[in-house]
């Protein structure tokens, strides 16, 4: 069935009952994969992939860099595509780029080639994840992220803790994963809902307050992530610990839609934003100031429960303030913003933590997240309408 955005506008839009929860939950495999497995399992990657390959942090943080230009490459490319292809096309062809890619890192220890491999998951992790906010009914799509982490926590310190030589099995195991969720998922990109279709444009620039927390948001967030395997190795906690951890971080992500449901019903989008953004910086304030295993793991807890609600409330914010015709567009304008933000913020990151300690990772979350979460409530004047918990898309 054709998706392109071109289609014509006589197709009525969908009725809340016409876009079940199920149908966001297979399309939350793409969220699944493209973060869970495509981006946030290379942090449980890689304390084995370091020692292995003798990396310092600077060199690790350039794989996450080169994740974040080849994200910030399919931002670019995915309003086009889609005009060419339809969003279900494009959807489904990050999909396989996100499998193949992961499967391609499993196969060379070679720098550039595992640089390249990162770089390919991360453009079509941005196609997936634009496609499928612009497709998935539901805000159940974005705590399919949770999964991802949950199965990659579950399965690869175990793996990989006593024998880190088996990091390109814990590849491999990935782009299986991802493989599957892109089969599973391939039927659910179907035509997609029409947002806005009732209500003026907002011009994207006065979204610039939402636009400069969003990058805050990605320049500090991807760097707790990125290094909580690592810190945790630097002061020595067991296997368990780290499963116990990311489990739970990925299961906090999963529960995230139903915790903020009631207030995203209630509050402004400057106030969500902004208490988000606070629970990531206190999260990694926690972690950085009381480094005890209990407390990392409320840390992580709190963390799960709220980074990914933020993409979720910038892209109702989008929805809530733009016509179907830009919405791919107005999306794809964001997630270019989010990509150069975790372009900058690792390699930044990486720098001031080889000059110090790798706790230095943690106090860049909470610092950049804490300006983020001040302008949020400051600056950010966009409200949803008191309606869009029951619109298609942001439920």
């Amino acid at each position: 069935m054709d998706t392109r955005l071109t289609a014509p506008a006589r197709r009525s839009a969908p009725g809340p009952g016409a876009a079940p929860v199920w149908r966001s939950a297979r399309l939350a495999l793409g969220t699944a994969s493209a973060l869970g497995l495509g981006r946030f399992a290379y942090g449980l990657v890689l304390p084995a992939m370091a020692e292995r390959l003798s990396w310092d942090l600077a060199r690790a943080g350039t794989m996450t860099t080169a994740n974040g230009l080849g994200y910030l490459a399919g931002a670019l490319a995915t309003a086009a595509l889609a005009r060419r292809l339809g969003v279900a096309a494009t959807f489904r062809l990050g999909m396989v780029l996100c499998a193949v890619s992961l499967a391609a890192t499993a196969t060379s220890a070679h720098y550039p080639a595992l640089l390249a491999g990162r770089a390919v998951a991360g453009f079509g992790g941005a196609l997936v994840f634009i496609a499928g906010a612009v497709l998935a009914p539901t805000a159940v799509y974005f705590a399919g992220t949770g999964a991802g982490i949950v199965l990659s926590a579950a399965v690869l310190p175990p793996l990989l803790d006593q024998h880190p030589q088996r990091w390109p099995l814990a590849w491999a195991i990935l782009a299986a994963a991802a493989a599957l969720a892109a089969a599973l998922s391939w039927t659910a990109a179907g035509p997609a809902p029409v947002p806005g279709a009732d209500r003026p444009a907002t011009p994207v620039r006065r979204l610039w307050p939402v636009a400069i927390v969003y990058l805050l948001f990605a320049t500090g967030y991807i760097a707790y992530i990125t290094f909580l395997s690592a810190y945790l190795a630097d002061r020595h906690a067991s296997t368990v610990q780290t499963t116990v951890t990311w489990v739970l971080l990925g299961l906090a992500v999963i529960a995230a839609p139903a915790l903020w449901q009631r207030p995203t019903r209630h509050w402004s989008g400057g106030r969500i934003l902004g208490v988000l953004l606070a629970g990531i910086a206190g999260a990694a304030a926690l972690a950085l100031l009381a480094p005890v295993p209990a407390i990392v793991i409320v840390s992580a807890i709190t963390y799960g429960a709220t980074f990914m609600a933020v993409p979720a409330a910038v892209t109702a914010l989008v929805r809530a303030t733009t016509t179907r015709k830009d919405l791919t567009g107005t999306l794809s304008a964001f997630t270019i913003i989010f990509a150069a933000g975790q372009i900058a913020g690792p390699w930044l990151a990486d720098a001031l933590a080889d000059r110090t300690t790798a706790a230095a990772t943690l106090g860049w979350t909470a610092a950049l997240c804490a300006v983020g979460a001040i302008l949020a409530i400051t600056a950010v004047r966009e409200r949803l309408p008191p309606d869009h918990t029951e619109a298609p898309g942001l439920r």
